[in-house]
């Protein structure tokens, strides 16, 4: 028998009854990989045990699931003694579902469920818990097993299963079921565990308790997922109060409201009261009109309940909001909220780790690189993940449905059995779920690569090492002590390729890819302009790695210096802009991408090194790059053979990208229009017929193009 420390299991072994402890400490105990061990906190259970992996060797640990912790009746950071114990093979379990997984075919189900659980040792009164088709689970609790004592599940035993009586619940939420959110949970829950747990150590330190945690970031990055996690965890009182359901229509209803919640927690503390959208009913009081009293006095009501003269006593209050900005500040002081914590957009540790977790129960073909759509998966937060592999899932589904018949009542489960997600079932996903961070500015990026792009080579090898090194090689960077280039501004003639060559790095790097059009920025309200501008760096930051790419740049920041009405608006715009760029914070993981073709028109604030590093002039092609981008251009095209590329590269000299592109593409509709002409007369024109782009099309489209430009 030893005592360890409990700390929380890996997200691939939730479900699964494993106990991991340190190798040395498995000899010491005399256990093999997989035996049945004896866990005992304020109750005994059984789990399999493993051994741990090298990172959390010699540090006394067992790291147990939620389930498990629940069934031994022990919390994080608490001790438990681990001996070795036996199991028996179970002759029959009996099962009552805890929570709506949407089970209950009791006697076809109790095959599928047991096959789910086999190899699970488990005593009468356990908790456990089988992962279904997708990432449903159910809960079922252990009523009664034969023999009595720790049995373990094999494919003889016989399961029964009873029927939910009652209101079902909902599944428990533990610790690793958050991904990517290590340190942030880690301070939560000093805030949340140690006063509600230990408050003899703040008395000890002459300093009272924090009372409250303000969680702030983006939607679907996991806020009340982690309050419902810590509500699960601390054997706390826990009430969830949504911000708009305690607005009341009668006078003083909704301050009375408030004050029966904080007085119910204060009956029952220790207690937790959470506060989701606390925006709702927090809001700045400086920015309501006299028409909005009730509003006043449900924030003044609630800054007395949080900090008033009554003490509150053990009650912790966790408010969450994805607009932090229009909170009250009274709010936001030391003693109503002591600490605020920032609920970020995942990384791809992050997204990996999610992603884990929303895998953990689907039949994942050999295929499935989890790490390689974590990679590509920037600008997702938990909440994209989770319906990204809901998608994958239906897409699986997809494939099968034509192989049921519809006139059976239920799909038989040999079919649901050969169930299989596969990695193209992921990037088919992929082009329906937009990363929720940037959903408002969602660029859908053209399938344009390096190789679309005619010569500029020096230019494309600045971008890539500009854009796509960072994302590919931080670590040589960091080791370099160099940070990438913040800016690149691309400017020459229209028609030399300077969107073309946006969308192609875009595209290449495979980062979000925000575009915005130069004067959609500006509006005729003071201040607006220079919000949206605030508010694009503030999207793709959160969304960074990213592209911002403004086209026609010189339209939002000209030169300044003219005196007209709408030059203040201009030089506020420019103000903005240069902070945004290269201000007092900081532009982590954002490439501004620019294009114009008036580079004299733009304020030479901006072309300074620390805003646009690169300036790149895109020049006219010369021979040799136009033939490439007439090869480019006419890759698919049925040419003829009198056509000779080279010849006609010769021929249109001066001519930008832009215009050998017309060239081609009006070749070809006169070859089209000559090729109809000629079958006319017949009842169906069919494709398979000589249809050929000769070179005569060719000298037509550039007498049209000369034509066009009047020289």
């Amino acid at each position: 028998m030893k005592q360890f420390k409990v700390k929380e299991a890996l997200p691939k072994d939730v479900g699964r009854a494993i106990a991991r402890i340190d190798p040395e400490d498995m000899k010491n105990l005399g256990l093999e990989v997989g035996q049945t061990v004896e866990i005992e906190g304020k109750r005994k259970t059984a789990a399999k045990v493993m051994p741990c992996y090298a990172d959390d060797r010699g540090k006394k640990i067992v790291q147990i699931d939620g389930i498990t912790r629940e069934n031994a009746k022990i919390g994080l950071d608490e001790k438990i003694t681990v001996e070795r114990g036996e199991s028996r093979p179970a002759k029959k379990i009996t099962l009552a579902p805890l929570t709506n997984g949407g089970v209950l075919q009791k006697d076809k189900d109790a095959k599928y469920i047991g096959s789910l659980i086999e190899g699970l040792p488990l005593t009468s009164g356990d908790k456990i818990r089988a992962r279904l088709f997708g990432t449903k689970t159910c809960d079922f609790m252990v009523e009664d097993t034969i023999p009595d004592g720790v049995v373990s599940v094999n494919s003889t035993t016989l399961i029964r299963v009873k029927s939910k009586e009652g209101k079902v619940e909902r599944a428990k939420i533990s610790y690793e079921d958050i991904g990517g959110l290590g340190t942030q949970v880690q301070r939560i829950r000093e805030m949340i565990e140690l006063p509600l747990k230990y408050p003899e150590v703040f008395n000890r330190l002459g300093i009272e308790a924090p009372k409250g945690v303000f969680m702030y970031g983006p939607p679907g990055t996991g806020k009340t997922l982690t309050a419902r996690a810590v509500a699960n965890e601390t054997d706390a009182y826990f009430v969830s109060i949504s911000g708009p359901e305690i607005m009341g229509k009668f006078y003083g209803e909704s301050e009375g409201r408030l004050r029966s919640v904080f007085e119910d927690a204060q009956k029952h503390a220790p207690a937790i009261i959470f506060i989701d959208e606390i925006d709702a009913i927090a809001p700045k009081r400086e920015d309501m009109g006299g028409e909005k009293q009730v509003e006043r006095r449900v924030v003044a009501q609630l800054l007395s309940l949080l900090d008033g003269l009554e003490s509150r006593g053990h009650v912790i209050v966790i408010g969450a909001t994805n607009i932090p900005n229009t909170i009250d500040p009274a709010l936001r002081r030391p003693g109503r909220f002591d600490r605020e914590i920032s609920i970020p957009i995942p990384d791809k540790n992050g997204r990996l780790e999610i992603l884990e977790i929303h895998t953990r129960g689907m039949p994942l073909a050999k295929d499935v690189d989890i790490e390689k759509l974590a990679s590509i998966t920037h600008g997702f937060v938990g909440a994209d993940l989770q319906a990204l592999a809901r998608e994958a899932a239906m897409s699986a589904l997809r494939k099968i449905l034509p192989t049921i018949d519809f006139e059976l009542s239920e799909i038989p489960y040999e079919a649901l059995l050969k169930l299989e997600v596969t990695m193209d079932n992921f990037l088919e996903a992929m082009k329906d779920i937009e990363p929720s961070a940037i959903r408002e500015v969602f660029v859908e990026v053209p399938d344009v690569k390096w190789s679309d792009v005619g010569g500029l080579e020096n230019i494309k090898q600045e971008l890539k090492e500009a854009v796509e090194w960072p994302l590919k090689y931080p670590d040589i960077f960091k080791k370099a002590g160099t940070n990438p280039p913040k800016g690149i501004l691309l400017y020459g003639k229209p028609g030399t390729g300077k969107t073309l060559l946006a969308k192609a790095v875009a595209n290449e790097s495979g980062v979000n890819f925000i575009s915005i059009k130069g004067p959609q920025l500006i509006s005729r309200y003071v201040g607006e302009s220079e919000r949206g501008v605030r508010e694009t760096f503030r999207t793709a930051k959160h969304a960074a790695p990213t592209i911002l790419f403004f086209d026609e740049i010189d339209s939002i920041v000209p030169k300044r210096g003219s005196s007209s009405t709408d030059a203040h608006v201009t030089e506020r715009v420019i103000s903005q802009f240069l902070t945004e760029m290269d201000g007092i914070e900081e532009l982590k993981g954002v490439v501004v991408l620019a294009a114009t073709n008036r580079l004299d028109l733009v304020d030479s604030a901006m072309l300074r090194s620390g805003r646009f590093d690169l300036i790149f002039e895109l020049p006219a092609p010369d021979e040799k790059t136009r033939e490439q981008i007439f090869t480019i251009h006419t890759k698919n095209k049925p040419l003829a053979q009198n056509v000779d590329l080279k010849k006609l590269a010769k021929e249109s000299d001066g001519r930008t990208g832009s215009d050998i592109e017309f060239v081609c593409r009006k070749a070809s509709m006169l070859a089209v229009r000559e090729y109809i002409d000629r079958n006319s007369a017949k009842e169906k024109i069919s494709a398979d017929g000589d249809l050929k782009v000769s070179k005569q099309h060719f000298d037509q489209a550039l007498k049209m193009l000369k034509e066009q430009n009047g020289k």
